[in-house]
């Protein structure tokens, strides 16, 4: 695993977690969505309850999901922040922090630093370059979350 692979990592367990979370969302939905009828024969007065059971089910599981997400996610951050410590350019730091720690687009990086996209690209890859991958962190498969 490259550097540019291995601090991507953070920002496709973030969007794994975020289309978990519009999951629930739409299960909440459909649990609570109440569908009537116009009929002349009064309600039978039963449910389907195991649906809803099962709509239940499902969002306990996708919590726990996230909440396992979330919990590999924060670990991840931990292990990049002290990779993008150990370079001695700030600018660089500044520029990784920005782009794998709070998923910024190019253009914002380089609006946000003052520079041109051009000069954020050039600077990108001598920040990565300066990244070392510990042999633990390049094994670990985080691409199952």
């Amino acid at each position: 695993m490259n550097a540019k692979e291995y601090l991507s990592q953070a920002y496709r367990i973030d969007q794994r977690i975020n289309s978990k979370l519009e999951q629930i969302v739409s299960l909440r939905e459909l649990a609570t969505k109440a569908t009537s009828t116009l009929s002349d024969t009064p309600p039978s007065g039963t449910h389907n309850v195991h649906s809803m059971e099962g709509i239940i089910v499902k969002m306990i599981d996708l919590e726990d999901e996230i909440n396992r997400d979330i919990d590999t996610l924060v670990d991840l951050k931990r292990e990049i922040i002290d990779a993008i410590k150990n370079i001695n350019n700030p600018e660089q730091q500044t520029l990784l922090e920005l782009r794998y720690l709070c998923f910024k687009t190019w253009e914002q990086i380089a609006v946000d630093m003052g520079y041109s996209s051009q000069h954020i690209f050039r600077l990108h890859g001598k920040a990565l370059k300066e990244i070392i991958i510990s042999k633990d962190e390049s094994k670990c498969d985080r691409k199952r979350v």
